[in-house]
């Protein structure tokens, strides 16, 4: 705890000089998982020291974790003491205050809700400076607290209302597999109805979907387990000779209704990483002249984790092309949003995730029935993320266009979109669909971080920046994103990871 008190003292000091010289500012966690531009021509402040898991308690069942700790290394922590976090984030790389300072839900999140509601308190450096302890108060019984509401307006506000340094992580106990079930629908209202049905099965511990097309869907849903049958092998999906995820549930589905399967539980965890779900393909699509195929998958798999195809999609500019965006939908809404991207977009597949809505005053995602002006009458306690991502047009200006009617047909059906993605909402249009702007305006003053950018200044995206920006010459691009991907050695991190399955 040392080291961290005197990293902590630093930053605080660093924050309140800028503070008092008014000198405007962005952080530097060491990585990303937003497809957000990168702002330039401001200060910075450097917390990517802040990425150790300092303690596990297995008592009281939590881990006191820096911001910067990903999810394989806080399960790589609790795992050995049988337990681990309620909402792990489903990429590997994701850190605890990216899921505490955005908005992180995965599929045990119809069970658990947001990430940061296993979160029972933070330390935070407020804009001026102070280091503060803020509680989750919804622990403790809506138990009237100073700085309560700071904790509800920190959780997904994106770091605009003060610098998180310290988390203390709520965990559960941990079974050895995951026995996953694979149900095949043939239609998207079917899959959805699935979905929703799942939902309300007492055994179910996690919930997730794939629509590969119109006419095949999977519903998977998974029960943790100590057991598995003696002669049933377990499938694992974080080797090189493994099947990524998606297309082992495509391919085990094609002529079968339904699959079992036991996954030892990190496995299951980031059962998404090789290949990013699916976006990973994007890179044998850029690079035309590769086979997309299970040997080159197997060659290059140092290349296809998440840690990497993000490294190589913001060094190479391409994420300018990709329409990386999750969106919250009413489930009596949903078939008619899929029926749009499918026509507008046609990107496949889709994610299906059900999320345990939270509600106002939040930035996380609130829906609501299309018909009702009023934002705060809210919709049924259930909602569902719908992740669609793939290529968008070449062209900024259509790629601006088609990111903006994907916002209007949202907004349409009473959904609402994550803020880690493009976003092209002028300021007005962005608090008539997040509403809460009294809510936190006030947080800003009491908690004197008027002088931060706001949630709007940091994820609104400039359309002249973006129509204007030269776009690198093929392949010329992704070379360079390779590049930039191989000097950083992320590569390494999944090389030496503990958490991979190992046999029994």
């Amino acid at each position: 705890m040392e080291r961290h008190r005197q990293l902590v003292t630093q930053i605080s000091s660093t924050v309140k000089a800028f503070f008092t010289n008014r000198t405007p500012y962005r952080i530097n966690h060491g990585s990303t998982n937003s497809t957000r531009p990168r702002p330039a021509g401001q200060g910075t402040l450097d917390i990517s020291s802040l990425r150790n898991v300092l303690s596990v308690d297995p008592v009281q069942r939590t881990a006191l974790v820096e911001p910067n700790v990903p999810m394989d290394r806080l399960v790589e922590a609790s795992l050995p003491h049988g337990l681990v976090p309620p909402v792990v984030m489903e990429f590997p790389g994701i850190t605890a205050g990216g899921g505490f300072a955005g908005t992180a839900g995965e599929s045990s999140s119809f069970r658990h809700g947001f990430f940061d509601e296993s979160v029972s308190k933070v330390e935070m450096v407020l804009a001026d400076g102070e280091v503060a302890e803020v509680r989750n108060t919804e622990h403790e019984g809506g138990k009237t607290e100073e700085r309560g509401d700071l904790f509800r307006g920190a959780a997904g506000a994106v770091g605009t209302l003060g610098l998180t340094t310290l988390l203390e992580v709520g965990l559960m106990p941990a079974k050895k597999f995951v026995k996953a079930t694979y149900r095949r629908t043939a239609s998207v209202g079917e899959a959805i109805k699935k979905v929703e049905q799942e939902v309300d099965r007492p055994g179910n511990d996690y919930v997730d979907g794939i629509l590969f097309s119109k006419d095949h869907g999977v519903v998977v849903t998974g029960e943790l387990t100590d057991e598995k049958p003696v002669d049933v092998k377990p499938q694992t999906f974080s080797h090189a000779k493994d099947p990524w995820f998606y297309l082992h549930v495509e391919e085990r589905t094609r002529h079968a209704q339904e699959v079992v399967e036991y996954i030892p539980l990190a496995e299951y965890f980031f059962r998404y990483d090789r290949g990013g779900f699916w976006v990973g393909k994007a890179a044998f699509d850029y690079f035309s002249f590769v086979p997309f195929n299970r040997f080159t998958r197997w060659f290059l798999d140092d290349f296809l984790h998440t840690r990497m195809l993000y490294r190589a999609l913001h060094g190479s500019g391409e994420s300018g092309r990709m329409i990386v965006q999750d969106l919250a939908m009413p489930f009596a809404t949903a078939e008619k949003f899929i029926d749009y991207t499918a026509s507008e977009t046609r990107i496949w597949p889709l994610w299906l995730c059900p999320l345990k809505r939270r509600p106002p005053p939040t930035f996380h995602p609130v829906t609501t029935h299309p018909d009702v002006q009023d934002r705060t009458k809210i919709d049924s306690r259930m909602m569902l993320n719908i992740g669609v991502w793939g290529w968008g047009p070449s062209k900024p200006e259509q790629f601006i266009k088609a990111n903006k009617r994907l916002e209007e047909k949202v907004r349409e059906l009473g959904g609402m979109k994550w803020l880690y993605a493009h976003t092209y909402y002028s300021e007005k249009e962005f608090w008539e669909v997040y509403g809460n702007k009294e809510w936190y305006e006030g947080l800003r003053r009491k908690y004197k971080a008027e002088g931060l950018p706001s949630v709007w200044d940091k994820v609104h995206v400039d359309e002249k920046v973006v129509a204007g920006k030269k776009r690198s010459m093929w392949p010329w691009g992704g070379i360079v994103g390779l590049r930039k991907s191989i000097q950083s050695k992320d590569y390494m991190i999944h090389r030496n990871s503990t958490w991979k399955w190992k046999g029994e």
